[in-house]
């Protein structure tokens, strides 16, 4: 009898343990990785981001390798706006937690961190990449798992994801102009030079496009590997080809070869006009200001951009990482997309990235470069455009702007020559 009592015990002891258990796997437990934050279904990746008191981010950016020297300080800037938010009380009155992962100048990376930051940190958003390729390498996994990139360098257009904001300009906002500017002002020959991968080859056909119907002429194309150091024979080939503007679309530390090999030949900026569109103050530092002097860059944002937002962000910035350290238009981009998404945030009520996506249509913030507005369209933001020439102590005289933000149009639907870019019309 007494046998049979205990039995009948330890069997509801064993069936309670169960229940239990099975509860436990639902509610209380650790989800897999795979059950929320990897399904595209409109539910939003970012559920558990929400720690109680806290709100985790993503920051993923170069932090090593060939593209560290432009990165780095993007990391820098998002980092010091999740400490002003958080000074100011957060967002919906929680903390911003930023999750750091490093993707080494190197794409796979870049896709491998932004999958890690979604589905097993379960981040609300993710802020970074710089080059296109790096971009392109993330954009299948935030479609895939609905996650949310705030990507913050200028680029070469002719995309627009719905998992994607972009804080820096496309194309109508920085090349386009500046090659008008350029036939304008300074000459009609015009060689082109980058790094060899998506960005410079995509800027490159669309500017030989709009030579074509611009009344230029190309003088020569060249393309190197990101890191390459040895451009002797490329500026050999300049100097035969005797252009009056070189396009530069390198990226990286080749800059810093580049332009020391082409002082080192004796070419000046009065010999020849270079613009860039991935040089400014922070590759300035790394290259030297008495190399690049007189040469130019085209620019949403400059250090030296007069507004009063401006005054307070360099301000701050140098006060957080030093008087030498410069600000530059990625740095400000990158700084600008997280007072963006806060303010979509708070304007949701939620992290929701469904939710969030709605309340950025339309959205007003007065950033360093000026006021920036979020197209609703494209997920791309109104910015102003400038052309400015390095100065003997680094920062930026600007020569012409378009005073005005300027309307992205990443498929460049406002230009006729454009029309067989593309088939995003």
């Amino acid at each position: 009898m007494r046998k049979r009592v205990w039995s009948s015990v330890l069997l509801l002891v064993l069936s309670l343990s169960l229940i239990l258990a099975g509860c436990g796997s639902n509610n209380g437990g650790t989800a897999p990785a795979s059950s929320g934050a990897e399904t595209a279904s409109g539910t939003s990746s970012s559920g558990s981001s929400d720690n109680g008191s806290e709100i985790k981010v993503g920051i993923l950016h170069s932090l090593s390798g060939t593209m560290a020297i432009s990165e780095k300080s993007v990391h820098d800037a998002e980092l010091m706006a999740i400490e002003e938010i958080n000074a100011k009380g957060g967002v919906l009155g929680k903390k911003l937690v930023p999750v750091i992962e490093d993707g080494a100048s190197d794409w796979p990376t870049f896709a491998e961190k932004a999958r890690k930051l979604i589905s097993e940190d379960k981040v609300a958003t993710v802020f970074g990449g710089w080059t296109s390729a790096s971009r392109k390498a993330m954009l299948p996994v935030f479609e895939e798992m609905n996650g949310l990139l705030w990507y913050p360098v200028q680029y070469e257009g002719l995309e627009s994801s719905p998992n994607i904001f972009y804080t820096g300009a496309t194309t109508n906002q920085q090349i386009v102009p500046a090659v008008t500017w350029l036939l304008e002002n300074r000459g009609k020959k015009c060689y082109l030079l980058g790094s060899d991968y998506v960005f410079p080859r995509t800027a490159n056909k669309i500017i030989k496009e709009q030579l074509k119907a611009e009344g230029g002429e190309l003088a020569g194309e060249e393309y190197t590997p990101l890191g390459h150091t040895d451009y002797s024979t490329i500026i050999s080939k300049i100097q035969q080809a005797d252009p009056d503007v070189v396009f530069n679309t390198l990226n990286g530390d080749s800059n810093v070869a580049f332009f020391k090999q082409l002082r080192d030949a004796g070419i000046t900026a009065q010999d020849m006009t270079t613009l860039s569109v991935s040089v400014a103050e922070e590759e300035i530092r790394g290259i030297g200001a008495d190399v690049l002097e007189g040469h130019l860059a085209a620019w949403n944002y400059y250090q030296t951009t007069d507004t009063p937002e401006n005054k307070t962000f360099v301000e701050n910035y140098k006060a957080k990482y030093g008087a030498d350290r410069v600000t530059a238009d990625p740095i400000e981009a990158g700084y600008t997309a997280v007072y963006l998404w806060a303010a979509a945030v708070e304007k949701a009520g939620s992290t929701d990235i469904a939710a969030v996506k709605e309340a950025a249509k339309g959205l007003e913030w007065s950033a360093p470069e000026g006021k920036v507005t979020i197209d609703g369209e494209n997920q791309h933001i109104y910015k102003p455009v400038r052309i400015g020439e390095v100065q003997a102590d680094g920062q930026f005289k600007e020569l012409w702007s378009t005073g005005e933000a300027v309307k992205p149009d990443p498929y460049l639907k406002g230009y006729d020559w454009a029309a067989s870019l593309s088939s995003g019309r």
